[in-house]
């Protein structure tokens, strides 16, 4: 298979970038993308010509590092998957593939392909844990936890924290990635003890770091590579509406 591809160059956080067109052939269908990238690299090597940057990990579609807008998709054309994920069979000889980082405020360009995704770091850090003395790890039965809350929450902690809902959303929003954190600890007797201030921590770090705010377009859950629901964020919502009840009548 033969593709034209067009990719978005930066050299730097402070350069400005701009889209270099490129081919490769000789890719197999059975190819993943990031191998599809690694053959035009390894081809801009003998060129003498800087590599591609992109992030990759595990190559599993589990860690979320592997983040890119192709053709204008968060994660490229299959539904549920990350890039890694992606297989070259989605697309046909001969398309010409365009290929970009990140675009959020939030998320600034480093070198290419490569976003500064540390903001989801400050916001986990804000109140994305849980604070209380739990003791050792306790029998995994032990707990009588109702097996609906237990899914709920099973549900929420596969966000792998991407940026692909930032990415697809035209405001920018962080809320689909920040309610699963959210509900995952909520639903568990452990974090339920510190929802309400974590609600209220997490949406202020979120607001600072310049995310936009949800208006319920619901592009976010489409790209989520691990479909997440916008259900989260309603619960988010009504516990940040609880939270501030409770403020205003302790003051």
């Amino acid at each position: 298979m033969k593709f034209s591809l067009h990719v978005w160059r930066q050299a730097s956080a402070n350069a400005r970038g701009q889209m270099t067109p490129y081919s490769v052939d000789g890719i197999e269908p059975d190819m993943s993308f990031l191998e599809m990238i690694d053959i035009l690299n390894e081809k801009l090597i003998k060129d003498r010509v800087e590599p591609v940057a992109f992030e990759h990990d595990c190559r599993e579609g589990i860690c979320g590092s592997c983040s890119m807008m192709i053709n204008g998709l968060a994660h490229g054309p299959e539904r549920g998957s990350t890039t890694c994920q992606l297989h070259m069979r989605s697309f046909r000889d001969g398309d010409t593939i365009y290929i970009e980082p990140w675009r959020a405020k939030a998320f600034p360009v480093l070198k290419d392909l490569v976003v500064d995704r540390s903001a989801f770091d400050r916001i986990i850090q804000s109140g994305g844990y849980v604070n209380a003395n739990t003791g050792g790890a306790p029998d995994g039965n032990s707990l009588p936890i109702p097996k609906v809350d237990a899914d709920r929450a099973m549900d929420a902690a596969e966000c792998i924290g991407c940026g692909a809902c930032v990415a697809a959303c035209p405001n920018a929003s962080a809320m689909l990635f920040m309610s699963a954190k959210v509900g995952h600890l909520g639903r568990m007797p452990q974090g339920r003890v510190e929802q309400a201030e974590r609600v209220k921590k997490m949406v202020n770090a979120h607001d600072r770091e310049g995310f936009g705010h949800c208006t319920n377009i619901g592009e976010c859950e489409a790209a989520c590579p691990k479909e997440i629901s916008t259900e989260f964020i309603a619960d988010l919502n009504r516990d940040y509406i609880h939270s501030a009840a409770k403020a205003v009548v302790k003051g």
